[in-house]
């Protein structure tokens, strides 16, 4: 044989060596639990071909693929700096497939390749089944999809694959709500509900694998409503039900909207054990004449009312929220209605931020002429009294005994367990074994920092 035959011959072997050996996959999430939900169902879509493996090493991935989030400026802006440390991953390894899905690819669409030409497909919140024949299209204009086929995608979902004591189902998706600030009703589409078969099989399967907490999860996941055989099935009617299965410890749902907070739906944390005492509720300002504006079609005097039917049924309720700070024109007085309604409420914790104006939203045409300083001062006081209000509430926990669902290794501490209790606060606690993992314990706490407790766990024959 003539070395050039040899030559071809190591070609050969070594191409198909490579070809059999195995993909690895590294996800990147960014943003809400949405997102986190719809990574997860990537992964396990993709993990159906058994030669592709999670890793958790961006340098040694074969696939990378971004999740990405556009709420928020900076959330955007995040993406493209990741992709600019991505590219130098592929001139080492031109073999190296990059995606880009979620919000960003939505809005931005093709204009990612303008941005980032190496990218090798863009896929939308929707089209997440798709993945694993974007990534085999060789070309890049037709590796793109970003339509909103939800129901299809609902349907196209794999078995689920536990990752832990607690898992998001998703129930909908899309917003219909069209608020002059947010851009998700344009990167995801309108709402639309899942079939309640699906979300009880979903339950059902991850409970089989020793899940004891559900976490609903939505755009507006309170807005679900599925008309069955004449009946209009809600999230209070999924949560019920939820309940009765057995091996669910706890059920909470994020992330909700006040116009969707109904009468059944508040009913049910009289009855339903399971449903957590911790609710996120987002109003975004306290005045009225900026609610109007944000398009949030409800007013504070609703809001509050809201919270006090919830404090009527469940009386040790914790009340968490998101806040826009800065919305255009927002004055002192403004301002400070929010503030007065952080008081009044007590909320327990918020995401809170400065308002950014986001591309094609009604918002985004509106002058503003307050200055950024002067936003960080009000958002400064804002997160200042929230993290008061907060510790105080961890203080008064102090010396009581809670009961909480153990989660895992603590974060903190790798010789100590982490629980949660019903309002979300992280315990850390020591333990001799990790046989309680996903099970109810109670603990006595003995120390409350701003972000966490620490306990001492009872006997478990209390459990």
């Amino acid at each position: 044989i003539s070395p050039s035959c040899i030559k071809i011959i190591l070609y050969v072997v070594f191409f198909f060596i490579i070809s059999c050996m195995g993909k690895k996959l590294y996800i990147k999430t960014y943003g809400c639990q949405m997102n986190e939900y719809d990574s997860q169902k990537t992964l396990e879509i993709l993990k159906q071909d058994p030669s592709i493996e999670e890793t958790k090493n961006p340098n040694e991935a074969d696939i990378i693929l971004l999740n990405t989030c556009s709420i928020r400026e900076k959330a955007e802006e995040k993406v493209y700096s990741e992709l600019g440390r991505l590219n130098k991953l592929k001139k080492i390894n031109p073999q190296l497939k990059i995606g880009v899905g979620g919000c960003v690819a939505t809005q931005e669409g093709k204009n990612i390749y303008k941005r980032a030409p190496f990218v090798d497909l863009i896929f939308g919140p929707q089209t997440i089944h798709k993945v694993p024949s974007l990534i085999k299209e060789e070309n890049k204009i037709n590796a793109v999809d970003v339509s909103f086929p939800i129901e299809e995608k609902f349907d196209s979902l794999p078995k689920p694959d536990a990752t832990g004591v607690s898992s998001f189902v998703s129930i909908m998706e899309g917003c219909s709500k069209y608020c002059s600030f947010c851009v998700v009703p344009y990167t995801r589409g309108d709402e639309v509900s899942r079939k309640p078969e699906q979300i009880f099989d979903e339950v059902a399967r991850l409970v089989e694998q020793g899940v004891s907490e559900i976490v609903f999860v939505g755009q507006n996941v309170n807005a679900y409503k599925f008309t069955l055989s004449g009946r209009i099935i809600g999230l209070s009617d999924l949560i019920e039900v939820c309940g009765s299965i057995h091996g669910v410890e706890r059920i909470r749902y994020t992330t909700s909207h006040p116009l969707e907070m109904t009468d059944d739906l508040i009913d049910t944390y009289g009855h339903v054990p399971q449903l957590v005492s911790h609710l996120h509720l987002p109003v975004q300002s306290g005045s009225n004449e900026i609610l109007t504006k944000m398009k949030r079609n409800y007013t504070r005097e609703e809001y509050i009312e809201i919270i006090k039917k919830l404090r009527k049924v469940r009386p040790n309720i914790k009340i968490s929220s998101d806040f826009i700070v800065g919305f255009p024109n927002e004055s002192d007085y403004d301002f400070q209605l929010t503030m007065d309604l952080i008081n009044e409420i007590e909320f327990d914790a918020s995401f809170s931020f400065i308002y950014s104006a986001r591309p094609g939203t009604p918002a985004s045409q509106l002058e503003d002429s307050i200055p950024l300083q002067q936003k960080k001062e009000r958002l400064y006081i804002l997160q200042k009294r929230i993290d008061e209000l907060q510790l105080s509430y961890s203080n008064e926990l102090v010396q009581t005994i809670q009961r909480c669902l153990v989660t895992g290794v603590s974060k903190k501490d790798i010789k100590q367990l982490q629980a949660r209790t019903e309002c979300n606060r992280v315990v850390n606690f020591d333990f001799q074994n990790i046989d309680i993992l996903g099970k109810l314990v109670d603990i006595n706490i003995t120390k409350a920092y701003q972000r966490s407790l620490a306990g001492q766990i009872l006997e478990l024959g209390r459990t």
